[in-house]
């Protein structure tokens, strides 16, 4: 049987197990037991999905959301996987016609509110809002209040929350505007869903969202001041760690705007720029003229708002009292997502825009009135804590956490405390909809799952034009990261075009030139180091497991030692863990706590390379894909797997350094290969170290020097330039000073200043090209038959000249981050304070 009619028969039988909601809107069953008008069209194609085919479709979900590496990052959990069911909310053109009235309207009456409330106070003044519920939230920042001059169209963007009642009626929720975030996500969904569902996909005849982008791209540079012909734009994040980075990177990537962190920027002369390396010695010349913030307010400004912050940018409140820059939204906007303002919008509306409330929002009392206040404290002893109450209380700044399950003393004083801190809101029945998920993938059919509806909308000129379409949330509390439906709006006429835009009017544009703050140059510098670590352990591990898994090989003396030699190398470059080869070698690649592993590298290469996401493509997190899924596998594979699996990884890391071939050739991409020769250069000196400085006869020696070789993917150069013969000199000339072997240390080093130089900071004579130079001098006076002279069964002067080249590496390296990447001291906090680091902004 199909599973929507498994599903329709499930939902118009209340005696099954699936019912028992009877109260909730259903979005695909109607009242009749058929389907609704928005999925009648596509019944040809929806019904013949089944249980196994969807099954099959949540696995591929899973993987291309993998490979795409879109995460949300759990408080509590950490980064989790986001979560995309396979069955989309479907509305039809006239279900959204209706809405799309209301979400423009709402938008229009937030700016006008947030205008006022920041302005004249004309709201306040006649009383029309009571001063307590504005002043009473954390989100009202009193430092941008200007009765004269102030911004008159400070909202750009805005998000609510929407769900329907049992009567089918959509209700405002929330709204959020000050940092709305999920715009990327509805993005990523769409992608996934129409590659997943082709045929379903063209079948609807639903709104693409490309255009929409194009709307909000041009609103960006719009909203730059007037005076600005060519206005920079920049996305600022919490940085890798917040809830939504991959929200944020995706919207700065498909924008095409650089993300920033707060200590990429600075305020100089009253202006907003992009810190320059050596900063303050090198002065600031990229100036930003649009920030589209993703930092909660408070945080945006440590030397007006909350000092000791992190996150923001000294002086950024200044810039916007001047209008030097535009922040999207406002510092102020977080007052508009206190759910005390609800009562009173429609006399908002009538007041502001001379109309009548369209979208209304779920019922709501405001405790600071005495009507509200005697609702909530009734509803408190309606039932005991521990069932549902007849309404959800919260803080009016305590974001969307539901303080009714307290016990109902503790709640009441606390309420009286302060009353005008606190509403009650009905609890809305929400509507339902068909979910996978585990039930889905246990039972094999689709039960039904309560859901929230967030809209987008975007100042476009003189307009505010609603997102056609969405980002659908299944609610439950228990999950780690909020499982989501893409929402397909379908056109009313083949020909509407999508998103309702024709044209995007054209904004007059400069070709612009690429900047990269200090930050985002030296994750991608530690990016290389940490790919290439994690490919030279990777190609270890592989030798190792090669040799040790040749019985009549690894049991002789020669092949034994050369085991040993190889595990000598990856106990030095990662301590020891095990006495058992199995477990030691797993542990080397799986171990993320285990520094120098091949997980640890690849987990610090991935926190790297996040903070640069709006930089790479979506070939690099495939890669990553790749990875990860070798690693799943090796986990329970057998002992004569682990080669195998550790080629598959391999193979991952080595997608990985190619992906970088197609980038730009900025300070970027000279960072990221700079980074590579350092840590190569490196790694063969430990390698040659580990392996060659102890001489144990003939046949070891060249048991050990075939494993080199191996290892440092340079067999084949040396059958050819050597005709196989394994001597240590002529393994060390090729590994060392062969400048046509891309794994030999001249060769890394020759490379590495063509990158050094290309860097903005270099000269000819900065600290880190004269230690290269020193380097590649002492490299060149190199004397390798002395090298290689034997005392006592070791070879000294070898082991001291790989000592000191390997201290030298280590030493330009520190320089590189020393001069190119420092942007200035570390910002001081203006009190005892201590330091505060949160993780980023509204989810």
């Amino acid at each position: 049987m199909s599973l929507l009619r498994d599903y329709a028969a499930a939902i118009s039988q209340p005696t099954l197990p699936l019912a028992g909601t009877g109260a909730r809107f259903d979005e695909v069953v109607g009242p009749d037991g058929g389907l609704r008008s928005a999925w009648k069209g596509m019944a040809a194609v929806a019904v013949e999905l089944t249980g196994i085919e969807i099954g099959r479709i949540d696995d591929e979900i899973a993987t291309l959301l993998a490979d795409d590496g879109a995460t949300y990052g759990n408080p509590e959990q950490g980064t989790q996987p986001w979560q995309l069911d396979p069955m989309p909310l479907v509305l039809d053109a006239a279900t959204w016609a209706r809405l799309e009235v209301g979400l423009a309207q709402r938008a229009e009456l937030l700016n006008a509110l947030l205008a006022d409330l920041y302005g004249e106070q004309r709201l306040l003044s006649e009383g029309i809002i009571p001063s307590a519920v504005v002043f009473g939230h954390s989100g009202y920042t009193r430092p941008i209040v200007r009765r004269r001059g102030h911004d008159p169209q400070p909202l750009i963007l805005a998000s609510t929350d929407l769900g329907r009642d049992a009567a089918g009626e959509w209700r405002v929720l929330t709204d959020r505007v000050q940092a709305p975030s999920g715009l990327g996500y509805a993005m990523e969904n769409r992608r996934i869903l129409s590659r997943v569902l082709p045929d379903l996909y063209e079948e609807a005849g639903l709104h693409r969202m490309e255009p929409y982008f194009s709307a909000v791209r041009s609103a960006l540079l719009q909203a730059a001041p007037a005076e600005i012909a060519d206005p920079r734009v920049v996305v600022l994040s919490p940085g890798t760690h917040s809830e939504t980075a991959y929200d944020q990177a995706f919207i700065a990537n498909i924008l095409g705007f650089p993300l920033v962190q707060g200590e990429d920027l600075v305020v100089h002369d009253g202006w907003v720029w992009i810190k320059p390396a050596g900063f303050p010695q090198h002065a600031p010349h990229e100036r930003v003229d649009v920030i589209l913030r993703r930092v909660d307010a408070e945080w945006c400004d440590p030397l007006e708002l909350r000092a000791g912050s992190r996150l923001g940018v000294a002086g950024l409140t200044e810039a916007v009292r001047r209008g030097r820059v535009r922040l999207v939204n406002g510092l102020g906007a977080g007052v508009l997502e206190n759910p005390g303002l609800i009562p009173f919008m429609p006399a908002v509306c009538e007041r502001l825009l001379g109309e009548q409330l369209r979208l209304p929002a779920v019922p709501t009392q405001w405790c600071g009135d005495d009507e509200g206040l005697a609702a909530v404290l009734a509803s408190l002893d309606q039932r005991p804590a521990t069932e549902a109450r007849a309404l959800i209380i919260r803080e009016i700044d305590g974001r969307a956490a539901d303080l009714s399950g307290l016990d109902p003393a503790e709640l009441r004083a606390r309420i009286l405390a302060a009353p005008h801190r606190f509403v009650g809101q009905e609890r809305l029945p929400l509507s339902q909809a068909p979910a996978w998920g585990s039930v889905g993938r246990t039972s094999g059919r689709a039960g039904p799952h309560p859901l929230v509806l967030r809209s987008f909308t975007v100042r476009d000129g003189a307009i505010y034009r609603p997102l056609v379409g969405g980002l659908a949330t299944l609610v439950d509390d228990r999950a780690a990261a909020p499982s989501t439906k893409d929402v397909w709006v379908l056109k009313n006429a083949p020909t509407d075009p999508d998103q309702g835009i024709v044209e995007v009017a054209p904004v007059p544009l400069t070709r612009a030139v690429p900047v990269l703050s200090p930050r985002a140059v030296e994750d991608m510098f530690w990016s290389g180091r940490y790919t290439e670590r994690a490919e030279d352990l990777v190609r270890l591990v592989i030798t190792a497991s090669a040799y040790a898994e040749q019985l009549d090989f690894s049991s002789s003396t020669q092949g034994g030692a050369a085991v040993r030699a190889l595990i000598g190398v990856l106990q030095r470059l990662c301590g020891t863990r095990y006495g058992d080869p199995d477990l030691e070698q797993r542990s080397l690649l799986l171990d993320a706590d285990r520094p120098g592993s091949a997980a640890h590298s690849l987990q610090r290469l991935r926190d790297a390379l996040e903070g640069v996401r709006d930089q790479l493509s979506v070939d690099t997190w495939r890669a990553f894909g790749s990875t990860d899924r070798a690693m799943r596998a090796l986990r329970s594979s057998r002992r004569t797997q682990i080669a195998e699996s550790a080629s598959r990884m391999l193979g991952g890391i080595l997608s990985l350094q190619g992906v970088t071939a197609n980038m730009i050739r900025d300070d970027g991409w000279h960072a990221i290969e700079a980074g590579r020769y350092l840590e190569r250069a490196l790694q063969v000196c430990t390698l040659l170290a580990s392996t060659t400085t102890a001489s144990h006869g003939i046949g070891v020696d060249r048991a050990v020097l075939g494993g080199v070789l191996m290892a440092a993917e340079s067999s084949v150069t040396h059958r050819r330039r050597y005709r196989g013969v394994l001597r240590t000199a002529d393994v060390l000339e090729l590994l060392l000073l062969d400048t046509g072997n891309p794994r030999s240390v001249a060769f890394a080093l020759d490379r590495l200043r063509f990158h050094l130089a290309a860097l903005a900071a270099s000269t000819g004579s900065t600290r880190p090209e004269r230690l290269l130079e020193h380097l590649e001098d002492a490299l060149e006076a190199v004397d390798l038959p002395a090298l290689t002279v034997p005392v006592d069964g070791r070879r000294p002067r070898l082991d001291e000249f790989l000592a000191e080249t390997r201290a030298q590496l280590h030493r330009l390296g520190d320089a590189i981050v020393h001069l190119h990447f420092a942007a200035g001291p570390e910002p001081q906090p203006l009190s005892s304070l201590s330091l505060i680091e949160v993780s980023g902004a509204d989810a």
